[in-house]
Formats: structure tokens, sequence, C-alpha cells
């Protein structure tokens, strides 16, 4: 599936500012036969006038992370830059190009600086930070502990809050290990979304450190306690909207469940694992399973750098 932003014609999706209508909002996602899947590389849904959702297809990847794109008044916010290298099958840079000059016709004058950052380093969200690397008005923070810890200004690590300020709205960033060790989470004040990465989603949540993942949902849940949270994003869906997982390394979903999680699956998370104790086991949530991760598994990710993906 390559082509050009153009080819692959995006459709911008019109959403109220309401979570219930991101929550209803039905993806893109995949086919039983890709050769035949005519959808565009990447599905972007416009939440509002400054707030993106990208997914990738799962057919040109059956990962399909999802990927926040968020718009302040001097810096656009993208987190995670998806599974796929190739500009030509995953052209997620030009795709943001295009997303900054809609706006920039709506404002114009306006200057916009991008800042890249990741819910955490596995390859199935980092593969096309090549796409932004270097080039002008872009920062990019590298998805290892020296750059996400220096960048956000964390000293005891994963102690602390840091604050990124985007010019009208204010992101938190959270510590968030567990699942990989340079996990963040991150809160928007526009939205209230609380974006979990793969710390939190609708499928399998691979734990590979359970004690730190114990901590960081307990820390998570303390954290949302005192904000305003309107919706818990991870990125990605692996559950029907019957309950049930789809089989790893599917490229078709059909029915697949809602992004949207929400506060009090958060909290329904961190009560399982505080009941849990400090034995990793396997929890069944309905709309979530807590899969802890072997010896064998983890060698296997500190290798590929990432767990899960096909």
């Amino acid at each position: 599936m390559k082509a050009s932003l153009i080819a692959i014609a995006i459709a911008i999706s019109m959403q109220a500012n309401a979570a219930t209508d991101l929550a209803a909002h039905a993806w893109i996602h995949g086919a039983k036969d890709c050769t035949t899947n005519r959808d565009p590389a990447i599905e972007v849904l416009q939440f509002d006038a400054a707030t993106y959702v990208l997914r990738q297809n799962k057919c040109v990847h059956a990962e399909a992370p999802f990927i926040y794109v968020l718009f302040g008044e001097h810096t656009v916010f993208v987190q995670d830059t998806g599974a796929t290298e190739d500009a030509a099958a995953f052209p997620l840079h030009e795709t943001v190009q295009g997303l900054i000059a809609q706006r920039m016709a709506r404002s114009p004058g306006q200057t916009l600086k991008i800042l890249v950052t990741h819910s955490h380093g596995h390859r199935d969200h980092t593969a096309a930070d090549s796409q932004f690397r270097g080039k002008p008005g872009v920062t990019l923070v590298e998805a290892n502990a020296k750059a996400v810890r220096q960048f956000f200004g964390f000293t005891d690590w994963p102690a602390g809050l840091a604050k990124l300020e985007l010019g009208g709205r204010t992101l938190e960033i959270v510590p968030a290990p567990g699942h990989q060790d340079e996990g963040i989470a991150v809160h928007d004040s526009r939205t209230g979304w609380l974006l979990t990465g793969d710390t939190l989603y609708p499928g399998r949540l691979y734990v590979k450190n359970w004690n730190e993942y114990r901590a960081t949902i307990a820390r998570l849940e303390g954290f949302s306690s005192t904000r305003a949270v309107s919706a818990v994003l991870g990125t990605h869906i692996e559950m029907s909207a019957a309950g049930t997982l789809f089989p790893a390394g599917s490229s078709f979903q059909p029915r697949e469940a809602s992004l949207v999680l929400g506060g009090e699956d958060l909290s329904t998370l961190h009560k399982a694992l505080q009941k849990a104790g400090e034995k990793p086991q396997d929890i069944d949530l309905k709309k979530f399973v807590v899969a802890p991760i072997s010896g064998l598994q983890r060698f296997v990710g500190s290798v590929l750098k990432w767990v899960g993906g096909p």
C-alpha cells in the first residue's frame, strides 16, 4: 500500500468535542485480504479544532497503533510515530504537515513547531522517527532513558511530574514504567484525556516488570483522582465489542471494542493488581487482560525493542 498523501486521500472525520462521540467511532480495521484493501494508510479523526487521533491501517502493519496529535498556539505535540518506517507506505510526517497546513490556512502568520515524543520505546511506536529526525522545526525526543528523563526534567524517576506548555494548552507527563522501562502517560488539559500508551488499552496488557506496573497503575489512579479525566486512551485495540481478544497479529478486526476507557476502568485495574499482590499472574478484566511476560519474552523484547507484534 504505497501512495503519496494526496493519493491515499486521507479523510478527516469531524467529531463533536465529547468523549461519547470518540467512543462510538468505528475505526478502519484491516481486511480479510489485504491485497484488496483500499483504506488509507493512516486514518485521521479530528476530535476538535486542535486535536486529532490517527490510526495506522492494520493492512500496513498488524499492530495498527494510535497516534495523538495535539495543537497548541506554538507547538504541535505528536505522541508516537507508528510501526512502519517507510514514508511511501506510511506517510506520517507528510500527514502531520498536512494538518499543520490546514491550521495555518485558518490562522495566517502562525508559526508552529513540532514536538515528537513517545508513550514508550517499542518499535511499533517509534518506527517512523526517521521521518521527523533532523527536519526543520522538529524536536524529536529519542525513546531512551537518558533522552526522556533529560527532556522532561525527571531527576528521581519514576517519581515526580513534568509539564509541557504548547501555548494555551498544558500537558502533564506521568512516569509509567512496567510495560516498558521508559513509558510515560500524558494528561491533556484541553480534552481531559489521559493517554496511557500500552499501559492500559482494550486488549492484552503485556507487563515486563510486575511491581513497577502495579506502582504505575497506583500512581495513575491517584493522579486521576485529582484531575478531570474525560477518557483514558491507549495505543491499540485488541478486543472485540463482544469482549473477546482478537488473535495476536491479526490484520482484520471487525466489530472492535471502543478505543475509549474511563477512570473507572483504571480504578478496576488498580484494585485487581492490589488484590493480586506481588506475584505476577494473568488477570482477565473483560475490557482488557493483564498478561505478565516470561523471562524468554523479556529477552526477545530486549532484542526486538517491542513485545507482542507480528
